[in-house]
């Protein structure tokens, strides 16, 4: 294996900006292809780490660790578990095929680029860092270029949605960053394998962050929450999701299949890599808090997709219903470290939490759920990536010929976009959750796990996935069926070109092989969510 690859991994798309700024903006072309050819050395590093992990090992490898800041004890920390190393893969995967739907960008196509490949470093840091400082760092500067994605090549609105989102995104951190500072102050160390060690497993209520907020029982609860909302607010649960329909809705179609693919999985890895492990009993707590919110995203997202005309914002809205199944995955887990409640309790959240299924006595005992609960929540962020990212780049297809999202506008495409219209049904269907492609399959995870700890928010939650059936269907029925708009009878829309076929078939392959063989992605997610919390 090549030595310091998870380095040479994260920063060589950093080569890759410098190539592309050092290019004369005239050569558009030049830099088009230049950019999706070097786009593909990451993916191919990325896939020698997949093919080289250990997995009778398991663990953290690949691990780099160098002095880096001292003074607190913070330093160059970096490894990959069968947690993140998949969507370290996701990440390598998405940024070429992302960067083929931008082809239509006119407007400075050097910084556009650019701005790609730093959103690929940033973004590529944040899952192979363990040192919360790192992490940190790496979190924050994936906000950069994802604003000025937004805010200069986006849509009419694109200052307002811009601002929504550095704005939002950027308050949840400052809490985050609190958390860290909390965190560090009273361990002295920012290291994460260190914080997570005790003499028995993490999970025993000995880790270090256990021991050393002993008798902080307040500022322990600060930084967990601190954590959460930072996390909660990226994934996004409801109902802090405002700024995500704004902001894909203005973004460039690049942009927004980077959005939905890759930056919402940082809130729930944040979850599975920070939350839980650093605070599992506070996180076993609010557990069922957690089942609410993450019902209500399922359940409002679906509605609120349903109801719209935009053909872009319905999308937008599906990635809170499809997250929603995330954050309900990470509800199950934390669920497994409830402490004792009291039989004789009495409080409303009491009762609400005996009607949803919690056992009202005891932990809960079925290890396999949180387990599969935390399974299923990774293998959702995978295929809601793929899935999200295949719908936005149908959806660009179609606006960049119609000059429209409306959907009310839209019809008949299927006539004289035949193969628009079979990529379209066959993404569509990914995202519905399509037994045989790679939705369901998680989907089915999320429910079995869900149902064994929250019973009655699971079964609300259905709700949601019924009408995620309506919302996707209303959508083929708009775009590709009944008369054709008179618009287009006169100038006829042309089909897919071989470029946008290029970027979307891979997206298409990947949900079938997944659908069929969901087993090549979840043997090394077990592994990972078996080692940290079985």
């Amino acid at each position: 294996m090549i030595p310091n690859i998870l380095s040479i991994l994260t920063f060589l798309p950093l080569l890759g900006m410098v190539l592309v700024l050092l290019t004369p903006d005239r050569a558009k072309s030049t830099i088009r292809w230049g950019s999706v050819l070097f786009s593909l050395l990451p993916l191919a590093l990325s896939i020698m780490l997949w093919a080289g992990y250990n997995t009778k090992q398991g663990g953290f490898q690949f691990v780099e660790k160098a002095v880096w800041f001292p003074q607190i004890n913070s330093t160059y920390h970096l490894g990959v578990d069968g947690i993140s190393l998949p969507l370290v893969v996701l990440t390598c995967f998405l940024t070429p095929l992302a960067m083929l739907m931008s082809f239509t960008v006119e407007k400075s196509v050097r910084a556009f680029f650019a701005l790609f490949f730093l959103l690929e470093t940033a973004t590529l840091g944040v899952f192979v860092s363990l040192d919360l400082i790192v992490f940190f760092l790496f979190y924050e500067l994936s906000l950069v270029p994802m604003y000025f994605l937004i805010s200069v090549w986006g849509g009419a609105n694109r200052k307002y949605a811009s601002f929504k989102f550095m704005l939002y995104t950027i308050a949840a951190s400052l809490g985050m960053l609190l958390s860290i500072q909390v965190v560090g102050l009273a361990s002295k160390s920012f290291d994460l394998t260190y914080l997570l060690s005790a003499a028995g497993r993490p999970f025993t209520g000995n880790n270090q962050v256990n021991i050393l907020f002993a008798d902080g029982g307040v500022w322990k609860t600060v930084a967990f929450w601190a954590f959460a909302i930072a996390f909660a607010l990226k994934v996004p649960i409801w109902p802090l999701h405002t700024w995500l329909p704004d902001a894909h809705t203005e973004a460039p179609t690049g942009g927004s299949m980077m959005l939905a693919g890759i930056l919402l999985k940082l809130g729930g890895y944040g979850f599975l890599r920070l939350v839980i492990p650093l605070f599992p009993e506070t996180a076993g707590q609010y557990a069922f808090v957690l089942a609410i919110f993450a019902m209500l995203s399922i359940v409002l997202g679906a509605f609120a997709a349903w109801g719209q005309n935009d053909f872009k914002k319905l999308v937008a809205y599906s990635s809170v219903n499809h997250m929603g199944w995330v954050a309900l995955g990470i509800a199950v887990t934390a669920s497994a470290f409830t402490p004792e409640v009291d039989a004789h309790a009495t409080s409303k959240l009491h009762a609400l939490a005996v009607f949803a299924g919690a056992d009202p006595h005891a932990p809960v005992k079925d290890t396999l759920s949180p387990i599969i609960g935390a399974g299923g929540a990774m293998l959702q962020m995978i295929t809601h990536g793929l899935s999200s990212a295949a719908m936005f780049a149908m959806v660009g297809i179609v606006y960049e010929r119609a000059h429209t999202r409306d959907l009310t506008k839209l019809g008949g495409l299927w006539n004289i976009m035949p193969r628009y219209g079979a990529a379209l049904i066959f993404c569509a269907m990914g995202s519905l959750g399509l037994p045989g492609l790679a939705g369901f399959v998680s989907e089915f995870l999320l429910i079995r796990s869900g149902w064994a700890v929250f019973t009655g928010l699971t079964a609300l939650s259905l709700i949601g996935l019924l009408v995620t059936g309506i919302y996707i269907l209303k959508s083929l029925q708009k775009v590709l069926h009944g008369p054709l708009g008179h618009e287009w009878a006169h100038h006829p829309l042309s089909d897919m070109n071989w470029t946008e076929v290029l970027a979307v078939a891979p997206l298409m392959i990947a949900m079938l092989i997944l659908g069929i063989a969901p087993a090549i992605v979840m043997n090394l997610i077990n592994l990972g969510v078996s080692k940290l919390f079985g």
